[in-house]
């Protein structure tokens, strides 16, 4: 079914790129920006329509959203030296800034209106690349997130009359914010693969989280040993996510695809490339169409090598939604370089791929090593939800 993209669309407002939390803050909004140029570039907005949906307002927002931290971001985006900081408001992680509530319900309603479109029918797949911001809580910002506009597009599904719903979280940090909002909730198969808690924020994500009374197995944690390279990682991915979704049979996929996995990234410690990003993109494509009539809302992340990363990862990300994949050997657009050192005074890559072709040794063939650490994570993470969803370990 893979090559049967279905109609996508693509969530843009150039007023996300307001997501700003100041000079030296590694979430720089110039990553939306060029990645936004780089799909234009490929021309891919000509096959996939660009859509602005509202912000989300105060009903939507208090799906996830505690009224009072709500009100706390008013205040704090009015009055950002005022900031509470009880709220995770004002902290070196996430700075208030004029206007902070405005972009951040703005970010998520990009998500919301990707759920919508693809739950009515509009589309198959939308992407929002803007969104991904996993970490924020019912009631408090963290890790760079304001509102959880992933967790909000997930809730407005439910709203909606979904049932079943999965959650794939490839970030390299564990979606935390997403878990919990639905750490209750049997209808949400949550799904995260992460760098282990022992070495990286937010320090949660271990194979025993696995949902609350009445939801267990509804969450899921692989955590990925320091330093998992792309065969590991596909591994782990498949070892885990096919199997799991295949017996959950969801009815639409939103996945959150965090280029922070990157071995050039300057905040994490997998050492992953784009084109092992570009395989898991697939993949979850693939899943889609396999499992839930090809819908898919697919959202960006972290990913904070802003240049060399980000753009070329989420520009595969929305040619593959758009059933254009972009050849991996091909150049980058010149007028895209020439953007790059522009904003950035640095080179821009030159080619869409990191030169890597990644190999998948399948988990279930008998290549299972009870030495290897990455082995060990997978095996932890099956043995601790597997058997709740019918599958064997």
């Amino acid at each position: 079914m893979s090559g049967m993209s279905g109609r996508a669309q693509l969530m843009w407002d150039d007023a996300v790129t307001g997501y700003d939390f100041g000079p030296g803050h590694p979430m720089d909004p110039v990553r939306l920006a060029l990645t936004r140029s780089l799909v234009e570039a490929f021309g891919l907005t000509a096959r996939v329509p660009v859509v602005a949906a509202p912000p989300a307002g105060e009903s939507t927002l208090r799906l996830v959203h505690r009224a009072d931290y709500i009100e706390a971001v008013r205040r704090a985006s009015l009055d950002p030296a005022g900031a509470d900081g009880s709220y995770g408001l004002g902290t070196v992680d996430d700075p208030a800034f004029a206007g902070m509530h405005e972009v951040s319900a703005l970010i998520a309603g990009q998500s919301v209106g990707a759920a919508e479109a693809v739950w009515q029918g509009r589309v198959a797949h939308a992407v929002n690349f803007a969104g991904g911001l996993h970490h924020a809580m019912p009631g408090s910002a963290s890790g760079f997130c304001v509102y959880n506009d992933a967790a909000l597009a997930v809730a407005r599904l439910l709203e909606l009359g979904a049932r079943r719903v999965v959650y794939v979280d490839v970030d390299v940090h564990h979606g935390d914010g997403v878990q919990t909002a639905f750490w209750d909730d049997p209808r949400v198969l949550t799904i995260s693969l992460h760098e282990h808690p022992a070495t990286l924020f937010p320090m949660t994500g271990w194979p025993e989280e696995t949902g609350g009374p009445g939801a267990e197995g509804s969450a899921v944690n692989v955590a990925l040993p320091a330093g998992t390279t792309d065969d590991g990682w596909l591994r782990a991915f498949h070892a885990v996510v096919p199997d799991l979704v295949a017996a959950f049979r969801p009815e639409v996929v939103v996945s959150q695809h965090g280029a922070d996995t990157h071995v050039e990234d300057p905040l994490a410690h997998l050492a992953v490339s784009l084109d092992a990003q570009r395989a898991v993109a697939e993949a979850v494509h693939e899943l889609a169409h396999e499992h839930a009539r090809g819908r898919w809302v697919a959202l960006g992340g972290g990913g904070y090598e802003v240049v060399e990363v980000v753009p070329r990862s989420w520009t595969h990300l929305v040619a593959v939604a758009a059933g254009a994949p972009i050849d991996p050997a091909r150049e980058t657009p010149e007028e895209w370089r020439h953007e790059v050192y522009a904003r950035t005074r640095r080179a821009a890559p030159s080619r869409m791929t990191d030169g890597r072709t990644p190999q998948l040794r399948p988990f279930d063939d008998l290549g299972y090593d009870p030495a290897d650490r990455l082995d060990q994570a997978v095996l932890a993470t099956r043995r601790a939800v597997f058997p709740a969803h019918g599958l064997l370990p």
